[in-house]
């Protein structure tokens, strides 16, 4: 019976469940009313006043039921109730769901891990060691989007390296140097090389240029 309530408040739209949060609910080692139960806290924000009373309304559910809810979702490590100061000072009982961000965080590691070990690409651990950190999933598939693409790894390298050069530690700035190059034909490491040498030439130009025009005194123009 409980079930099929919290399912019909579900289906009527009152609970929004990110489609991460889909994906990852057969790794949370919760129930279907569970899970249903833990978004409709979700929606209530990652800090609540605990009102078990307020709960049982919304969702049409005894009591008992919802206090069950709240009690296997605290032993299985996905809420825990705090006592804090309101805004008005007074001490009262919250429902925090830091838990369950921590479980969504430690899945999402596992998931970048295992992508980066079924890869057969270095560039990965090469990003991670000239960043100094470990990568995140948002960066995982922009990497793994340059790979998925006509990109050779060694280009993928020569851009991290430009970066480098840089003093720029981001992502977007290797995607950016990949664009560019792309934008003038470079395919190549060879390509890369060529335009560097063009372009220090281009330096030693300028330096070259004559300094004692560049150091004319036009105030005695005129003696």
């Amino acid at each position: 019976m409980k079930s099929s309530k919290i399912m019909d408040f579900f289906k009527d739209g009152n609970v929004v469940i990110p489609i991460f949060f889909l994906k990852n609910y057969s790794k949370l080692n919760l129930e279907l009313d569970e899970f249903i139960f833990l978004m409709y806290l979700y929606n209530l924000g990652d800090k609540t006043l605990l009102n078990p009373h307020q709960y049982s309304e919304s969702l049409n559910l005894d009591l008992s039921v919802v206090m069950g809810y709240i009690g296997t979702l605290t032993d299985k490590g996905f809420v825990r109730v705090e006592i804090l100061k309101n805004d008005k000072g007074l001490m009262e009982e919250y429902l925090l769901l830091d838990g369950f961000f921590e479980k969504l965080t430690l899945i999402t590691i596992g998931e970048v891990n295992q992508e980066k070990e079924q890869s057969d690409s270095d560039v990965f651990e090469l990003i991670e060691k000239e960043f100094g950190r470990t990568l995140g999933p948002i960066e995982i598939e922009i990497i793994k989007a340059w790979l998925e693409s006509n990109m050779s790894e060694e280009l993928i390298k020569e851009a991290i390296k430009e970066a480098v050069l840089n003093g720029v530690s981001s992502l977007r700035y290797i995607d950016k140097i990949l664009y560019e190059w792309s934008k003038a034909g470079i395919k190549t490491v060879e390509d890369v090389e060529a335009m560097r040498k063009k372009r220090n030439k281009k330096v030693e130009k300028e330096e070259d240029i004559d300094l004692d025009i560049v150091d004319w005194n036009w105030f005695d123009e005129d003696e």
